[in-house]
């Protein structure tokens, strides 16, 4: 097994509850970009009118794969937290499989500006997400 995909299964076992509880789990990742993809299995559970994915679940699984984007590529990292996440939904999100991308733009010592999108299952844009978020670092050993 390469080091890759180590990390990935690594990533999946820690992950959140909330990940796993909406059938997620981080399916690639590339270091030198700064991405992440995940796929997502999601039920009607999460959804209103039938088979819509409520907007805040849509958050969330865009908001995952922009911060594990963060963790994945700087080991330091402890916690990323959101200072501001801008949503914008193109269609609607249907329950089913979905694929979620999330890379950093700009990322400096303390501050992440971070973006994502879902595509169904036919391939379409369903939103997109931008973010700015605060890094917290582990500390230095003195």
């Amino acid at each position: 097994m390469s080091d890759k995909n180590k990390l990935i299964q690594s990533i999946n076992q820690q992950g959140p509850g909330f990940i796993k509880m909406m059938g997620g789990k981080l399916v690639d990742l590339d270091m030198d970009n700064k991405a992440c993809t995940f796929e997502f299995n999601i039920g009607t559970d999460f959804c209103h009118s039938i088979d819509v994915v409520q907007g805040g679940f849509v958050t969330a699984m865009l908001d995952a794969a922009m911060s594990h984007a963060v963790f994945v590529c700087d080991q330091e990292i402890v916690n990323v937290s959101s200072l501001e996440i801008k949503t914008s939904y193109l269609a609607a999100t249907r329950a089913g499989k979905l694929r979620v991308e999330g890379w950093v733009i700009k990322q400096s010592y303390k501050t992440a500006f971070m973006e994502s999108r879902i595509y169904n299952q036919d391939d379409e844009l369903t939103a997109t997400a931008s973010s700015v978020a605060k890094l917290i670092r582990a500390p230095k050993p003195d």
